[in-house]
């Protein structure tokens, strides 16, 4: 990541976060105390910053040994948007609405190469879960070939809620799982459609697994049982193209 993408120090962050900054991710010295820091966990919590607890080695490594104070944030590069309004302009449309949640992503590289599928494949907007997610870095704009800022990418505070905000609207959610016997290629895409892709280590959530219209799996012929989610999540979304086509 750039180094002008980071900010160091317990004071500047806050003064970004109250600033409107919209910040990605930040990483904490572990055991730091004092109020300031109380300071910043408070504004973290209300505006539902993602935290990771690291190692003082990491943050002088963020940080190129910079003053950090036992603090480092990540500022996004791109703004994120709106779902509410990115929904109700897909259905003024005179495509289909054709949306991606990613529940749980954890690695910028996966993120990146989903965003690029989903640039390619006329993807209205991706969703992402404020807590959990991949950051939308340097690293994660590199990897997506530059399509980070030409997809419009939403956070939700949880992922029921955006699939509470799709069902409201009639655009139906299916998801990929090997937790089914239904194919992908039993799935009608060209009706408004949601696809949910669930992360690296555990699939979709079993919460979310329950609210969703339609389940469904890639069939895999050979032994290893799964496959890379930007592969699996490709193969979704050109399976939906092929039928819109």
């Amino acid at each position: 990541m750039e180094q002008q993408s980071k900010i160091f120090g317990i004071r500047a962050v806050i003064e970004a976060i109250n600033s409107g900054k919209t910040i990605s991710k930040v990483f904490l010295q572990k055991s730091l105390s004092g109020q300031l820091f109380s300071e910043l966990n408070t504004l973290l919590a209300k505006h539902n910053i993602s935290k990771s607890y690291v190692p003082v080695e990491k943050l002088n490594r963020l940080s190129k040994n910079n003053n950090h104070q036992g603090v480092v944030a990540e500022i996004s590069p791109i703004e994120f948007a709106d779902l509410d309004t990115l929904i109700s302009e897909s259905l003024t449309s005179d495509t289909s609405p054709l949306f991606l949640i990613l529940d749980g992503i954890s690695d910028v590289r996966n993120f990146g190469a989903i965003i690029r599928t989903a640039e390619c494949t006329g993807v209205n907007a991706i969703v992402i879960s404020k807590q959990g997610s991949a950051p939308v870095n340097s690293e994660t704009i590199k990897t997506s070939a530059g399509a980070a800022f030409k997809v419009p990418i939403c956070k939700v505070d949880h992922i029921k809620d955006a699939l509470f905000q799709f069902g409201a609207a009639d655009i139906q959610t299916v998801a990929a799982t090997e937790k089914t016997e239904n194919s992908v290629y039993n799935i009608n895409f060209t009706k408004p459609i949601a696809i949910i892709m669930g992360s690296e280590d555990r699939g979709v959530n079993p919460s979310v697994l329950k609210m969703v219209n339609e389940k469904a799996k890639l069939p895999l012929l050979g032994e290893i049982e799964s496959l890379n989610v930007s592969v699996a999540c490709g193969a979704f979304l050109y399976e939906a193209t092929r039928q819109r086509l």
